[in-house]
């Protein structure tokens, strides 16, 4: 008889995994209840290193790559057989929740104590990662380790990334102790599971404790700048100027237009708009400008991105605006895969637990790892669909009953995953 059917009573610990997430909002708490926790900062050395105590009390050795990824990792009884990983990230974005990302890596260490608890030994080695700069708010793009890990990035691009400061991400890395040894992405995987928080309102509208995700929509950003002319706003005719912060508002009406055009899947955000010289009486010479596509289908963001560059130069070209759109990073729409899925499914079902099949709409870590190994992730709801945001809420049952679902996928995959 296996393991998993001699320990198939073993339950997370929930009382402690909710305690956990209340904890951990300390490092970095806002007054209105979130956190701000941004990738690299004091308050995310503390969270790490809170995280390496936690796994130091299981007996898990800890290892930290060169772009400050933390794996722990509970020894199998087979060492000829890769690990199964869990993971997700700590830092937030500046007005962030305490559930996104935390929880995916929480509910892992609550996996990992259970495990331990109950003594099963699984022949794989399990691991849980936390990821660097997943949000990217402090350095863009998003998913920044995760992309290196799995080949996306150059170790040497992500250094060099900086944030508003002009701090480097690996000078952030030496600043906080977190620049390890081993070479990001020299770390076999037999398969990842990732848990995470809907960030959305379809579980909750629909009374569904567990997403059962089968992908990720694709995603595209770009930088967006328009040039025009500074110009004294008192003395300037309003037909002769060059505004180039009117031009930049008529491309916000237009995107959003673009996004009605392509179906309730569509999706445009402008998410920061820099307007110079900054003066309330200089018209606007220079606008610097985000956009964010995202659709589950690739060749609708190649429609949506067409539509939006043909009437942005039309725009421009009216009001006399120079006009560059440059793409800064993108993510395909990826497919989990159909084995990991289906454990994900398997598990919920056998908890009696309300499931849905969704597709998620946010970018993850796992739509990187999904390019590497086999890949599957699992939402609960967060109320009212609420995410980077201090309001972000899970409710405590739906917490630990995705944590228990993380651990009987991985504990089904720890049977069905054999060496390459």
């Amino acid at each position: 008889m296996s393991q998993m059917h001699k320990n198939a009573n073993i339950t997370i610990d929930g009382p402690r995994l909710n305690e956990d997430i209340a904890f951990t909002s300390r490092f970095g708490a806002t007054p209105r209840g979130g956190i701000r926790r941004l990738a690299l900062s004091a308050e995310d050395r503390l969270v790490r290193d809170w995280l390496a105590a936690q796994g130091a009390a299981l007996g898990c050795s800890l290892t930290v790559d060169t772009m400050g990824n933390q794996f722990l990792r509970l020894e199998g009884s087979d060492p000829t057989l890769p690990p199964l990983m869990m993971g997700s990230h700590l830092d937030t974005q500046p007005t962030g929740g305490r559930y996104d990302g935390i929880y995916g890596v929480l509910g892992g260490l609550a996996v990992l104590r259970a495990l331990r608890a109950a003594g099963y030994v699984p022949r794989h080695s399990i691991e849980l990662a936390n990821w660097t700069n997943e949000e990217g708010a402090r350095f863009a793009p998003a998913m920044t380790a995760s992309g290196v890990f799995s080949g996306v990035f150059t170790l040497e691009k992500a250094y060099g990334l900086t944030d508003r400061d002009g701090v480097s991400l690996g000078d952030a890395l030496l600043a906080i102790g977190y620049k390890g040894d081993e070479p990001c992405g020299a770390h076999p995987l037999a398969a990842y599971f990732e848990l995470h928080i809907e960030q959305g309102p379809v579980l909750e509208n629909e009374g569904k404790i567990i997403g059962v995700v089968t992908g990720v929509q694709g995603m595209r950003w770009f930088d967006v700048t328009l040039i025009g002319q500074e110009a004294h706003a008192g003395t300037t005719p309003m037909e002769l100027r060059r505004d180039a912060l009117l031009a930049a508002a008529r491309l916000m009406v237009m995107a959003a237009e673009v996004a009605a055009a392509h179906g309730p899947d569509a999706k445009t955000t402008i998410g920061i708009i820099d307007a110079s010289p900054g003066s309330r009486n200089v018209v606007p010479g220079e606008v610097r400008m985000t956009l964010d596509l995202r659709h589950p289908d690739d060749a609708v963001i190649d429609a949506m991105e067409s539509d939006f560059r043909a009437q942005a130069a039309a725009i421009a070209g009216e009001a006399g605006i120079e006009l560059s759109i440059e793409e800064s990073w993108g993510s395909p729409s990826v497919p989990f895969d159909p084995a990991c899925v289906n454990m994900v499914r398997d598990a919920a079902q056998k908890a009696g637990l309300s499931h849905r099949d969704i597709i998620s709409g946010a970018g993850h870590d796992a739509a990187y790892m999904a390019r590497i190994c086999p890949t599957a992730m699992i939402f609960i709801p967060c109320r009212d669909g609420l995410s980077h945001n201090e309001a972000e809420y899970a409710a405590p049952d739906d917490i630990v009953a995705g944590a228990n679902v993380l651990m009987r996928a991985i504990m089904a995959a720890d049977e069905h995953f054999d060496a390459a």
